[in-house]
């Protein structure tokens, strides 16, 4: 399991805490299975709590809260996914150039946009 995987499931969890295993997976694109292991990984290191409590139709479930090391490693996860994408935006725009150029050197009556 990536570092982008943990910091997918922390973001989900801190902008909804409320959230099933099963909306969790459906909302990351996940399977629950890997989502179940990536939930509880996380609270085996510590940055998540799992609380139960009783919902409105009084069936138990489960709530997750980031802990105080939760929202540290999920600051940090974060600037480490922007400066990852950031790179990979930078190479995708250095490739699309290359391609343009390779285009207009290959049909140089042709228009760049078609």
């Amino acid at each position: 399991m990536g570092t982008d995987d943990y910091y997918l499931v922390l973001k989900a969890l801190d902008e909804h805490p409320e959230s099933s295993q099963r909306g969790l997976s459906a909302t990351l694109g996940l399977s629950l299975g890997k989502t179940h292991y990536l939930v509880r990984a996380l609270a085996e290191k510590g940055w998540i709590k799992i609380e139960n409590f009783r919902r409105s139709d009084n069936k138990l479930s489960y709530g997750y809260a980031l802990t105080p090391e939760g929202i540290l490693q999920r600051w940090r996860l974060t600037r480490e996914f922007l400066s990852r994408k950031e790179s990979e935006f930078e190479k995708l725009q250095a490739d699309i150039e290359r391609l343009r150029q390779e285009l207009d050197r290959s049909h140089p009556d042709t228009p760049s946009n078609c």
